[in-house]
């Protein structure tokens, strides 16, 4: 697939992004203020053929003269967001606009496809990615710790990545052991999971290196990895790259998992990085960022329309010496070319999730100066299709994995009545499988202590990462684990009506608010409530609608509740729950979800009729 640039041109002191991909890709226009008109970018695309003849005339009678080149391309292959999906992802999740996408096995080619291609033109390459490429995986990876994923991604050659929130999912001591290695004492499948199942063949860690340069201990100035690597290609051309993940990390993992660290400001760690760098010899800095944009087409991967989101404010403030960002978390793709601070555009990208894309960066090299040109940088976001041959070595160990997870993953743990048991929410943000697995952990008797039982459940939105999918009816252990794959435990505690109308409130404050995109509706059973989209922050839910059990709340009682450990925590900005008192630990929430199931055999989706809007 062609990749052509475009003229040069000079905005300040540093050269702008020149985006122009073929193929599957559109031609970027340079963008004022994150936003890239596709026609716009056609038009530009038509005006440059004369241009592009006219030059390949010049570089005929420059030939004649060889002179020594100026530039130097470098391609940088990029992944963010893979959460061990081994195998592709299935439903929405498992395509691209339609096109099938996505498989280890099919990366591992692409990948190899690519640097070929490079190598062809005499390019150097290096594969990095922006994080959360483990953490909330399918049972196929999290059944060994995701160990299996962290061997794939070896054997694709990835040589850098920055850490995201889902790296700390089983805490910072366990990622520790993901960059170096060795085998935990987890007594061969304690909680459905087995650290190296093969004795002969020891975990050995990460070849790649895991970056956190806002990654702190706390009271210290050591970060958790190492802030930066510098890849030194041939001729003695160096680019560095600063890893982070986004400081909001604390709040949306297990407290227990970053307990001891500080996560600090994207923009000031990444801003005080830059000197260091270019004491070192470094002119081109690449920032690799766990923290992302929405465009306003999530299907334009390979443009970049009105995005929005943190990334736009982290651009803006960077300092204009970083020439490129890899991003992620958001699990969207884009393509964009957005204005630093001195205006001048900087080219900023996502690749989607679960390896459906990658990004092949193009970065141009001044051979005088060792700084990007950022004329002649170029980038395309590429489908990872599946018509290509699977790579071998990661084929086979898909299937080594495949056979030792089989007994666990195969199990029929119940049926459905419905193909699939899904999770969008209706307008009040409710959803069929968010009720069910509410209902699931209110059944649960292992959060029951001292006779008393739990009245009213509690589910975070975020903590169901797909619809629960069947086999003709059939739901197996795999498919239940795929939309609970965090091995959570449940927590029952007290909690009076006053904090329960305070927790209620959070949904739609602090971090989940005041704007609707940020709400987060948590799954219930055993309440119901109303609340009014047009009220304001901080008085949402309709007086008086409140009810536990059928009946009116009543601030003063105290309620017996069942959430997970995550929300226990105050996790996903809901601190009311860390006001609670009495914790009693159950079982795994994924243990009472295939409970449920089995107990409620065949199960029917029940109505979302327990929240509502209203005035």
């Amino acid at each position: 697939m062609a990749i052509t640039g475009r003229g040069r041109a000079r905005l300040g002191g540093r050269r702008a992004v020149g985006l122009l991909v073929t193929g599957t890709a559109v031609a970027l226009a340079l963008a004022a203020g994150g936003s890239v008109s596709q026609a716009g970018a056609a038009t530009q695309d038509a005006t440059q053929g004369t241009a592009t003849q006219g030059t390949a005339a010049q570089g005929t009678a420059a030939q004649a003269k060889k002179p020594k080149p100026t530039h130097s391309q470098i391609q940088l292959l990029a992944i963010n967001d893979f959460h061990g999906n081994l195998e592709p992802a299935t439903g929405s999740s498992g395509n691209i606009n339609g096109i099938p996408a996505g498989g280890a096995a099919y990366l591992a080619t692409h990948l190899k496809q690519l640097r070929a291609a490079a190598h062809a033109k005499g390019q150097d390459s290096v594969t990095v990615a922006a994080g959360d490429l483990i953490g909330a995986s399918p049972l196929l990876s999290a059944a060994f710790h995701d160990e299996p994923t962290v061997e794939a991604l070896n054997g694709m050659g990835l040589e850098a990545a920055s850490v995201g929130n889902h790296e700390f999912d089983e805490g910072w001591h366990e990622l520790l052991r993901m960059q170096t290695g060795g085998c935990l004492p987890d007594g061969d499948g304690a909680n459905n999971q087995n650290s190296c199942p093969d004795a002969a063949h020891p975990f050995e860690g990460a070849k790649f290196k895991y970056l956190a340069a806002n990654v702190f201990f706390e009271n210290t100035r050591k970060t958790l990895f190492a802030p930066y690597t510098i890849k030194t290609f041939k001729d003695g051309k160096k680019v560095g790259f600063i890893g982070m993940t986004l400081e909001n990390t604390p709040n949306i993992v297990t407290k227990s998992g970053v307990e001891g660290l500080t996560f600090k400001d994207e923009v000031d760690t990444a801003n005080a990085l830059v000197p260091v760098l270019k004491k070192k010899g470094v002119e081109s800095i690449v920032v690799l960022l766990h923290e992302g944009g929405f465009p306003a087409d999530p299907k334009a991967y390979n443009s970049c329309p009105g995005i929005s989101g943190p990334i736009v404010d982290i651009n803006a403030n960077l300092d204009p010496e970083i020439d490129a960002i890899i991003s992620g978390h958001t699990h969207q793709g884009y393509n964009c070319s957005l204005p630093d601070k001195d205006k001048n555009p900087r080219l900023v990208t996502s690749a989607s999730s679960f390896g459906r894309l990658v990004t092949d960066v193009r970065l141009s090299i001044v051979n005088a100066t060792g700084d990007v040109d950022r004329v002649n940088t170029l980038a395309n976001n590429q489908i990872i299709t599946q018509d290509v041959v699977q790579d071998p070595k990661t084929a086979a160990l898909i299937a080594k994995y495949k056979a030792l997870v089989a007994p666990i993953e195969n199990k029929v743990i119940g049926h459905i009545t419905t193909p699939s048991v899904v999770r969008t929410p209706d307008d009040s943000l409710e959803s069929p499988l968010g009720n069910l697995i509410a209902d699931a952990q209110l059944a649960d008797p292992s959060v029951v202590t001292g006779g008393k039982t739990p009245v009213v459940a509690f589910m975070n939105p975020g903590g169901i990462r797909a619809d629960l999918a069947s086999t003709n009816g059939e739901v197996t252990f795999g498919k239940a684990f795929t939309v609970q794959p965090f091995n959570n435990f449940l927590v029952s505690m007290d909690m009076t009506g006053t904090q329960i109308k305070a927790l209620l409130e959070q949904q739609f404050s602090g971090v989940n608010g005041p704007d609707a995109p940020k709400f987060k509706v948590l799954q219930v059973a055993g309440i119901t409530y109303t609340w009014n989209p047009a009220a304001a922050a901080g008085s949402k839910v309709v007086a008086g609608s409140i009810k536990i059990g059928g009946q009116p709340l009543v601030d003063g009682t105290t309620y017996r509740i069942v959430t997970n450990n995550f929300l226990s925590d105050g996790g996903d900005g809901f601190p009311a729950f860390t006001t609670a008192t009495n914790k009693f630990f159950g079982g795994l929430d994924i243990d009472a979800f295939a409970n449920y199931l089995t107990a409620h055999d065949p199960y029917t989706p029940v109505a979302t009729d327990r929240i509502s809007i209203g005035s």
